[in-house]
């Protein structure tokens, strides 16, 4: 990178002198003022510039620095990077200048309604602001351009632009084919002019994933209907308390106040029998047990005053096809005119791979749609992002903590992709 000089009668005027020469490449790197305004004579301000020498135009006289001068590439690079960050507290100290210096001694002992005239902010202040703007882009893109991760397989070289979002997505945990199919279709419908800085980019990329996630928006009961869910997935996954949940979410929460019954599978856990008929008793709601797959009709008949009627199942392993074959013969076995819907309920914390392997054995049983637990126990959520765009299964749910029944919230794309791209944040769930 070459280092050059510029001075003026004000900042703007040696800015405007550095383009003329060099042309709109360059980063600024600091501005001083060499001297004060005086009589007779002009303030004189200095601009320092960075930029690559293959970008200098041919028009300009290159100049070499005497050997003894030169420095190697990475500390040069490093001594650039000091100097922005001094760059950037000399900006700070020109902004705080231009508020009124005398306002902290004028604070009124009473509060006053009279208006006050916004003040118009110095032309060469907002120039600095916009070029320090600029700066702040191209560092961002500086730092992401030595990313650890292999670019995207598409035949068109990625925009360092690109590469905020491209790390973001990857270190998420999301799957690479997925992430290269999402960065190929940012690239080929994204508009040129919004691909001028990173935060257009994200902006964009993020209106793109929302849109490739499905969503099962929670149903409205009509009257005389009724809706019968079944829970399955491994074992420690969170099912009965995402059951107890969902029940006192339909009982309590919402605008009006459903009648809901419990079924439990789950007979092989005596613990998860316990905990969920203590929940029964504390919401006062029917609760029906089956053991062989014969009885799983007469349970839903004995609650068929419910409008919800939720069911528990044993956890089991992925691989433990007996297991996943009980409850098979229990759906099998409903003779009922009730259709079951069945919600597939996965960790966000384990990888993609792992989430991918229990769909596919779980899938026997006619998963409609998934629900996710834990996510207040990891850091990624490109992994749920991938499962839902591979499988086409929308989202229902998302449980964001043990609380019962605060901690469940219905599923949104804005919330998974807020996630992805910049963590969990309770609060926007």
């Amino acid at each position: 990178m070459k280092i050059l000089t510029f001075t003026g009668s004000t900042p703007s005027a040696a800015l405007k002198k550095a383009k003329l020469e060099i042309g709109d490449e360059g980063m600024l790197i600091e501005t001083k003022e060499v001297r004060k305004k005086a009589f007779g004579k002009d303030a004189l301000y200095e601009i320092i510039i960075g930029i690559e020498e293959d970008m200098l135009p041919s028009s300009y006289k290159k100049a070499t620095r005497p050997l003894s001068q030169q420095q190697p590439v990475k500390q040069e690079s490093q001594d650039v990077l000091f100097d922005l960050s001094n760059a950037a507290e000399q900006i700070a100290k020109v902004s705080r200048v231009a508020d009124d210096p005398i306002a902290e001694y004028m604070k009124p002992q009473r509060t006053v309604h009279t208006p006050v005239a916004p003040v118009a902010e110095p032309k060469e202040l907002k120039e600095i602001k916009s070029e320090i703007n600029k700066l702040t882009d191209k560092v961002k893109i500086i730092q992401n351009m030595f990313w650890d991760e292999k670019g995207p397989d598409i035949e068109s070289q990625i925009p360092s632009e690109f590469a905020e979002i491209y790390r973001l997505a990857s270190q998420s945990g999301m799957n690479k084919k997925h992430l290269d199919e999402l960065m190929k279709i940012t690239l080929e419908h994204m508009p040129f002019k919004m691909r001028e800085n990173s935060v257009t980019v994200k902006r964009y990329f993020q209106t793109i994933l929302r849109k490739m996630v499905p969503i099962r928006r929670e149903p409205v009961l009509s009257m005389g209907t009724k809706k019968v869910i079944m829970l399955v997935g491994p074992t420690g996954v969170g099912k009965t308390t995402s059951i107890a949940k969902l029940a006192a979410r339909y009982s309590f929460l919402l605008q009006k106040k459903y009648k809901v019954g419990l079924v439990v599978l789950d007979t092989y856990r005596i613990g998860a029998v316990e905990q969920l008929m203590q929940y029964a008793r504390m919401m006062k709601l029917g609760i029906e047990t089956v053991v062989d797959p014969p009885e799983f009709s007469s349970a839903l008949d004995s609650l068929r005053y419910c409008d919800y009627i939720l069911i528990d199942t044993m956890g089991s392993s992925p691989y433990d096809k007996g297991k996943i074959e009980k409850i098979h013969e229990c759906l099998d076995a409903n003779s009922t005119e009730y259709e079951v819907e069945v919600v597939l309920v996965m960790p966000s914390s384990i990888k993609y791979e792992d989430l991918k392997v229990t769909y596919d054995n779980f899938a026997t049983l006619g998963v409609d749609t998934l629900m996710f637990t834990k996510l207040d126990e990891t850091m990624g959520f490109g992994n749920i992002f991938s499962l839902s765009y591979e499988t086409k299964k929308p989202i229902s749910y998302f449980s964001v903590g043990q609380e019962v029944p605060e901690d469940l919230v219905c599923a949104s794309s804005d919330f998974l992709v807020e996630c992805l791209l910049n963590g969990f944040n309770r609060s926007k769930a």
